[in-house]
């Protein structure tokens, strides 16, 4: 299937969301109406019907199917047949990701992460969702704690760790329920009890996790060592990445867990300010 050379647009005013610089507008209109697209879902928090893209962009609705099945092939967005409506795809989260690894999401979470791990004496890292799993952009190593896994640029299996918990909590269910369709994309590292190993154990979690407003982790990446973690998110609530802290769990107590989750919510959450410029309520 090709993009085709022209497609039709209307003269009048678009929302703004979905505006594109006028320079661009007027020469390659089917790149800019991709974009579009791209954009106005990335702007929801929920997948839309290709009728409501069509007329939201005030696009014809069968050009809009045909740069949909474009970008489903390339990945960017995938079709939820059961309810009938496009979300973004897992090339789309790359593209996120990528961006969030880059220097500047590390430059402002690393000094916040430093001032975390100089309050609470215990190891902290950020994270971000690459696919299934979670991409470690920043560690910082508090004095006298044992090494970790989760060095710059390792890769865990999001359900495992707190940080991958933590932003899968955030994402719409059918979003989740993409990233793991069967069986065959869980996977061990540990012989803990019960492991999430399923979709409906992992659902049954992370409605936990945002009743809590925090996950936690308990020997699934390492013997011995638990997390809690909380994610950093976007102004439309979207998470962009996951503040973490690991620890012997022998050395913590069950009691402060929710203590020290606070905390790491707190510098997540300075750090969603930090990004978007928003101003704490």
């Amino acid at each position: 299937m090709t993009i085709p050379e022209r497609a039709s647009t209307k003269n009048a005013p678009l929302p703004s969301a979905a505006k594109l610089p006028a320079k661009v507008s007027s020469k390659v209109p089917a790149a800019e109406n991709t974009l579009r697209i791209l954009k106005l879902l990335s702007s929801k928090r929920g997948p839309l019907a290709a009728s409501t893209i069509a007329t939201t962009l005030e696009l014809p609705r069968s050009s809009v199917y045909h740069l949909l099945g474009v970008m489903e092939q390339s990945g960017f967005v995938m079709h939820l047949h059961e309810e009938q409506r496009y979300g973004l795809g897992v090339a789309a989260f790359e593209l996120s990701s990528a961006y969030s690894r880059q220097e500047p999401l590390s430059r402002l979470g690393r000094p916040l992460l430093a001032n975390l791990v100089d309050k609470i004496g215990e190891s902290a890292h950020l994270a971000v969702l690459h696919g299934r799993d979670v991409v470690y952009i920043v560690e910082e190593r508090a004095k006298n704690r044992p090494s970790l896994v989760t060095d710059v640029g390792v890769r865990l299996p999001s359900h495992l760790t707190a940080s991958g918990r933590a932003i899968l909590a955030a994402l719409p269910k059918s979003q989740v329920r993409a990233l793991y369709p069967n069986a065959a994309a869980f996977s061990t590292r540990t012989d803990v009890p019960e492991p999430i190993a399923k979709y409906s154990t992992l659902s049954s979690h992370l409605d936990q996790v945002r009743i809590r407003g925090y996950s936690t982790e308990h020997g699934e990446v390492t013997d011995g060592f638990g997390s809690v973690a909380a994610a950093v998110t976007d102004h439309l609530g979207w998470p962009v990445a996951a503040v973490a802290v690991t620890f012997l769990e022998d050395k913590v107590p069950a009691e402060k867990w929710p203590d020290l989750a606070q905390r790491v919510a707190k510098a997540a959450q300075e750090l969603s300010v930090r990004i978007y410029g928003r101003r704490e309520a």
